[in-house]
């Protein structure tokens, strides 16, 4: 059996939080800008940080598992 949880959860959580693709944190001329295509090295970090402390909560601390029968 094949666990699919952390993938999965990894790949929604990186498409989300991609900086600029939906929502910017900090943005350029606000501190929150949506869909504008544009990114900061310090977005890059704060996107980080969120996406680690999310993984870390549905994948450590919930435990998700998606099982899969090969």
């Amino acid at each position: 059996m094949s666990d699919w949880g952390p993938v999965v959860i990894a790949v929604v959580l990186f498409v989300l939080l991609s900086p600029g693709l939906l929502v910017q944190l900090p943005g350029r001329h606000h501190f929150v800008e949506f869909g504008n295509l544009h990114t900061s090295a310090v977005a890059i970090l704060v996107h980080a940080i969120i996406f680690f402390a999310l993984i870390t909560i549905f994948v450590i601390v919930i435990g998700v598992h998606i099982t899969t029968d090969s």
